[in-house]
C-alpha cells in the first residue's frame, strides 16, 4: 500500500482557512462528501465519534484523525495544510497545521491499521513536514506525499 492508493489531488486543500479543530474537521468532511458520496454528516460524526476517544492529534503540529465509515467501500485519504496553526488538542500540546484524515470501510480490518501506520511514518519525517509547509499548490504537495520514500520499501 502507498499513499498513492488513498489520496488523491482533489484530496488536498493547499491553504485551509479555520480557526477551530471542529472546523478544520467540518471542511474536510465536505471534501470527503465530494471524493466519496458519503454525506458530510456521517464522515463528521464519525470522526468526531473517534476523537471523543482521544485526540488524532499526534504531536509535531500534525494531526491523523480517523475512522471507519458506513457505506464507504474503499480507504480515503485527505490532507489539509492550514493557513495558520490551530488548536488540535494534541498530545505534545503544539498547535497543528498539518492534518491528514483517513476514512476507512467498516471491514477494513488490518488495511486501516496499515494505512493509518503508513502516514504516521510518512509524516514522522521531518524533511517531508518542511517541504509539505513550504509548497504552494495541491499538486506540489501531492508529489512530496506519494514520492517513494525508503522506509515504504521495507
Amino acid at each position: 500500500m502507498e499513499i498513492s492508493d488513498l489520496l488523491a489531488t482533489e484530496g488536498i486543500i493547499e491553504n485551509l482557512k479555520v480557526t477551530s479543530k471542529k472546523q478544520a474537521l467540518q471542511e474536510l468532511s465536505r471534501l470527503a462528501e465530494n471524493i466519496t458520496g458519503i454525506k458530510e454528516r456521517v464522515v463528521f460524526e464519525t470522526i468526531m465519534e473517534r476523537e471523543r476517544l482521544g485526540t488524532t492529534g499526534v504531536g509535531n503540529f500534525i494531526a491523523i484523525p480517523h475512522g471507519k465509515v458506513p457505506q464507504l467501500n474503499s480507504l480515503h485519504g485527505l490532507f489539509a495544510r492550514l493557513g495558520r496553526p490551530i488548536d488540535f488538542q494534541a498530545i505534545d500540546q503544539q498547535p497543528v497545521d498539518l492534518i491528514f484524515m483517513l476514512l476507512a470501510p467498516i471491514h477494513a480490518g488490518t488495511d486501516h491499521l496499515k494505512a493509518l501506520a503508513l502516514v504516521a511514518r510518512l509524516l514522522r519525517d521531518q524533511d517531508i513536514c518542511k517541504k509539505l509547509r513550504g509548497t504552494e499548490s495541491a499538486d506540489g504537495i501531492f508529489a512530496i506525499l506519494t514520492t517513494p520514500q525508503e522506509y515504504q520499501a521495507a
